[in-house]
């Protein structure tokens, strides 16, 4: 389908909505204020592909902390602020690249207004993020409790409260931990807006069952045209969120650099560690940004002509296996060669 065209917003030195690509952020697990470890995180996040990363701002130290992260590293760094108006102001004053706030929840309008006029001079975008913990009461009691129409008017009244204020580089995410209603949700508000949307489950869990549910809920939104950047939320190492997004980008073909894995499940033919022979090949490749299609398959049978399309792979045999290019066969390797040898085929292509 169609990817929804948006309203491109610029963030620092990378772009949101409109033509530009779909981003992967994170969000640090440090504390800002301990600039070292900071600063080493997102150094970290940029090695994996990470485009944006968040940083919460929980006091005028951790805002002042910002300045010298920004001056530090490479991808854009925005402000996550709750309540205190004053920390956003700061954060501003820092240099940071885009706010995360709720305009209804910093103050009366004086404040917003404030914010919002500091963020127009500096030419920094406005994330409006509504969780799904985070709805008015008022609006609990109006839909009876939290649901896709409650969470779109929530964040709907609050990008009011900035058009009024004639400011309009926003960004809206609307998150659940809830699969479907995060998805309802999206469905809804893309029909409503043509601000740019950040995606995905909040809460998602561990890095197994985070995964599963990230994946649905991304994919399927991505898969429907909406969204121009994600953030899977994970209850892991955030690194782990990167690989993560990237992944899912690349499943739906909006990443073109990068190895995808073929492997099928194992059975009865197989004679070889199939199991150890792909997460050997998988993490040996891991930094390859070679545009490859590579097949680890267990026999014969699911080999070169079931993975045809492949660009490269194994089948397996009895302790070897062949290594096959574009379902034609070019070798037979002993099984504790084979992936010295896949990655010695795959470095010449």
């Amino acid at each position: 389908m169609e990817r929804k065209k948006t309203k491109k917003i610029k963030i620092g030195n990378t772009y949101i909505g409109g033509d530009s690509k779909i981003s992967v952020q994170s969000m640090n697990n440090t504390d800002t204020k301990d600039i070292n470890a900071t600063v080493k995180q997102i150094k970290a996040f940029e090695s994996e592909g990470c485009d944006i990363t968040r940083c919460a701002v929980l006091d005028i130290e951790a805002a002042e902390a910002l300045k010298k992260i920004v001056d530090l590293v490479n991808i854009p760094i925005v402000a996550d602020i709750h309540f205190d108006y004053r920390l956003a102001l700061k954060s501003i004053e820092s240099g940071v690249a885009a706010l995360r706030i709720n305009p209804g929840n910093i103050g009366d309008i004086n404040r917003v207004k404030l914010v919002a006029e500091a963020a127009k001079e500096r030419k920094i975008p406005i994330r409006i993020g509504v969780n799904s913990g985070s709805i008015e009461k008022q609006l609990l009691h109006k839909y009876g409790g939290v649901c896709p129409e409650a969470l779109v008017e929530s964040a709907l009244n609050h990008v009011q409260i900035l058009e009024d204020i004639n400011f309009d580089d926003i960004i809206i995410s609307l998150k659940s931990s809830n699969v479907m209603q995060t998805i309802e949700s999206y469905r809804i508000i893309s029909e409503k807006v043509k601000y740019p949307l950040h995606i995905g489950v909040t809460e998602a869990g561990t890095l197994w069952r985070g995964t599963i549910k990230s994946s649905i809920g991304i994919g399927t939104l991505l898969a429907e045209g909406i969204g121009d950047t994600i953030r899977v939320s994970l209850t892991e190492d955030p690194i782990e969120e990167i690989k993560v997004g990237r992944q899912i980008l690349k499943s739906l073909g909006y990443i073109k650099e990068g190895i995808e894995f073929i492997s099928c499940p194992t059975c009865g033919r197989t004679k070889i560690n199939l199991i150890k022979l792909a997460n050997e090949a998988e993490k040996r490749l891991s930094s390859c940004n070679k545009n490859l299609k590579v097949a680890i398959m267990g026999c014969v049978v699911n080999g070169p002509g079931e993975a045809r399309e492949a660009d490269i792979g194994i089948a397996g045999g009895i302790g070897e296996g062949l290594i096959f290019k574009k379902g034609e066969i070019i070798k037979k390797v002993k099984e504790d060669k084979l992936i010295d040898q896949l990655i010695y085929e795959i470095d010449k292509m």
